[in-house]
């Protein structure tokens, strides 16, 4: 049999404590019925994931239930309530019950009911041992009556909430594990984010937000963060959402909407992200209006938060959060720099974020620059006219306390710094970009060109292998400048910073964009790609449209760039051919590329990765010696027949040849890629011809051979 909520949960993400919480979970049980069995393997199997449990196992019952037990449920994000055959005729127990639903009330706890060999009903009405218990309790405390009508509205709010119900015949250990997963990935695995690395001043800012929010308030509200770039919206919507965002049943935050919603294919993505997030599964919305009908219809009724970042045009809302969306109790924040947009969307709760003036901006540029809240008082004049020029804004304060850390007193040239606001700020980003070595200079402007927003581990795979020699140090030292932070795995970057770079790359060759080291524009992609107008200055080249565009390739657009190390293609159509490719390349990401096979003279020996889903290509005769290559894309390539040799790629660990349904042969070369961890050949109909032995170094084999009945793949593990 399977376990079965009695109705749906929230959903969310990964794990992480609260801190504001001593525990996790609560237990609430009758021991007599269930201490040493159920509630005791299920407490065993939550303190084994990691999940701080409190049971009052060595409590001594009293007449009224202890403080310290009224303290440990005050304390506890979630309360489980294992109702059992006789939970009802013990006064303590439903003490516990009440005081819960009174948490649940005044503090947003959550509550989640089990339901262990009894019928949801029966405890909702009070029917069979619950109905026996009651007869006793009325006799019991005849004269306090509305104590024993409490018990009974408790039992029946608890009783009518989403929770879980076992019956006779099912597997106790399954079913606990079910539960325990399901809490794990629908209730505590609300994602918690970075704030700062000095948080100066941001508490009494989210107090200011949360006045506005009135969390746990009748209605539904939206709440705009307004402010100037580097002034800490972002900042203060990722603290109200450390804060809050476990008071409701669903919450999504969506970074960078201004990056992510430049067409409406990046807006209905965003409206994918908002539904998994919220309701966990995969979406597929074809529309952006097919979008909004859906939101409407399935968080209606959802008390959500919705946090939307770095907001700049009415349409991003119109299309995510429209008023009346969600459910009584759902709240709305939006970060923007434009005050007008959030009036025009009916926005009328709107902080306005000031810049950190006198002892808080002293306080934080002391902790960036001397590690502690104060300067030492032989720096103090210079510290306070580091402030003046930094005008309030706590990025420049960061940067510029990073910048002067350590330096001598005479090193504290600050004239430089003065100018214009956006001049000005710029001056200080500007000398924390000349103040690092080369490598991570350049590193710092593939981050801002392209590799913002992007896994770590995956960023430096490609860019390692360049002559600059990336490492984590790099990573190290630009968080510790202030320049970069990392949010769940991910590199971000702050829109000045980002700003910064992409200025400097511009200002390379203004006028010239063949003459640059970096190519992200796309009127300046189609420029050097039609016109043939690339130098060996170009190192790397992105591709990424606000629409859907065709551009058409001089066949010798790539011959000048030999130094060109990442391609990446995300939605142009490149049509033409290409008589050259550079043997600098290490990464090669075209999505759809109509080349039926590569330029004969390419080598590729320091290609990393190699991506060409769903494209025309035909055949690989030119992958003779690739000996940096991890992994290999070609899912989707129906024109796709073979796959040679593959003995001179033997540090390849991913091959995606899924969907490839033209494919009949695989090399048997690919069994003894010893390297390999992942190989996918679903979809592939045709395949008759394959090696029979495949190595798999903690990896697996996805397979579906219609075509070919005799294949036997024997894999074998290696550590």
């Amino acid at each position: 049999m399977t376990t079965q909520p009695v109705s749906s949960s929230p959903s969310s993400s990964s794990f992480t404590h609260d801190s504001s919480c001593t525990y996790d979970v609560f237990l609430s049980f009758r021991g007599e019925d269930t201490r040493t069995n159920f509630t005791d393997h299920l407490h065993e199997a939550l303190v084994r994931k990691g999940i701080r449990t409190f049971i009052d196992g060595e409590l001594v019952r009293g007449e009224e239930i202890s403080p310290a037990l009224v303290k440990a449920i005050e304390e506890s994000r979630i309360s489980l309530i294992v109702f059992s055959e006789n939970y009802a005729s013990s006064r303590w127990c439903l003490d516990e019950l009440v005081k819960i639903l009174q948490c649940k009330q005044s503090k947003q706890q959550i509550v989640l009911p089990f339901f262990f060999k009894v019928d949801p009903s029966d405890v909702r009405h009070q029917r069979s041992s619950y109905g026996d218990a009651f007869v006793h309790h009325e006799r019991k405390f005849k004269d306090d009556k509305e104590k024993v009508l409490k018990w009974r509205r408790a039992l029946t709010e608890a009783a009518n909430l989403s929770g879980w119900h076992f019956k006779e015949g099912e597997y106790e250990a399954t079913f606990i594990n079910n539960i325990v997963d399901g809490i794990l990935s629908q209730v505590l695995s609300r994602t918690y984010w970075n704030v700062a690395k000095y948080p100066v001043g941001i508490q009494s800012r989210v107090q200011d937000v949360e006045r506005h929010l009135d969390v746990g308030g009748n209605g539904r509200r939206m709440v705009g963060i307004w402010g100037t770039s580097g002034i800490g919206k972002t900042t203060i919507a990722k603290a109200i959402w450390n804060a809050i965002a476990h008071k409701f049943e669903g919450s999504c935050f969506l970074s960078n909407v201004r990056e992510n919603s430049m067409s409406d294919g990046d807006l209905i993505k965003l409206q994918e992200a908002l539904l998994h997030k919220i309701l966990g599964g995969e979406w597929k919305i074809h529309s952006v209006d097919e979008g909004i009908g859906v939101i409407k219809k399935r968080l209606s009724h959802k008390k959500i938060l919705l946090i939307l970042d770095d907001v700049n045009q009415l349409k991003q809302l119109d299309n995510l959060a429209g008023v009346g969306w969600f459910g009584e109790g759902s709240r709305v924040i939006t970060t923007t720099q434009d005050s007008g947009l959030l009036k025009c969307h009916g926005i009328d709760l709107i902080y306005e974020v000031q810049k950190l003036y006198g002892n808080r901006a002293l306080e934080l540029f002391s902790f960036s620059a001397f590690g502690t809240n104060k300067p030492p008082k032989d720096y103090l004049e210079l510290a306070q006219h580091a402030i003046a020029y930094a005008q309030g804004i706590p990025l420049a304060l960061t940067l510029l306390g990073s910048h002067l850390r350590n330096k001598d007193k005479d090193r504290y040239i600050l004239e430089s710094y003065e100018g214009e606001p956006y001049t000005g700020i710029r001056k200080i980003l500007q000398k924390s970009y000349d103040a690092l070595e080369n490598s991570m200079q350049q590193f710092f402007l593939d981050i801002a060109c392209f590799f913002k927003g992007e896994n770590k581990d995956y960023v430096l795979q490609i860019v390692s292998n360049s002559k600059n020699k990336v490492s984590r140090d790099c990573i190290e030292v630009l968080i510790e400048k202030a320049m970069i932070t990392i949010d769940h795995g991910q590199i971000q970057m702050h829109d000045l910073l980002e700003k910064l770079g992409k200025d400097i790359v511009h200002e390379e060759s203004p006028n010239d964009p063949g003459k640059r080291s970096r190519l992200w524009s796309y009127e300046d992609v189609e420029q050097v790609l039609t016109e043939s107008t690339g130098t060996r200055n170009i190192k790397s080249i992105i591709v990424k449209l606000p629409r859907l565009a065709e551009i058409t390739l001089n066949p010798e657009c790539f011959r000048k760039m030999v130094n060109l190390e990442i391609f990446i293609n995300c939605d142009a159509s490149l049509r033409g051919h290409i008589n050259y490719l550079p043997n600098a390349l290490r990464l090669i990401d075209w999505d759809r590329c109509q080349l039926q096979s590569l330029p004969p003279n390419f080598q590729g020996n320091r290609l990393v990765e190699f991506n060409m889903p769903r494209s025309h290509i035909r055949q690989l005769d030119g992958f003779k010696h690739l000996p940096n290559l991890t992994s290999m894309n070609l899912s989707g390539c129906q024109f796709l027949e073979k796959i040679p040799d593959l003995c001179g790629i033997p540090n390849l660990k991913e091959l995606d040849l899924s969907e490839c349904t033209s494919l009949v042969e695989v090399d048997d070369s690919v069994g003894f890629l010893t390297k390999l961890a992942f190989l996918d050949l679903d979809g592939c109909v045709k395949l008759t011809r394959f090696g029979r032995r495949i190595r798999v170094t903690k990896g697996y084999v996805i397979g579906s051979f219609s075509a070919y009945r005799e294949i036997v793949l024997s894999i074998f593990q290696y550590p």
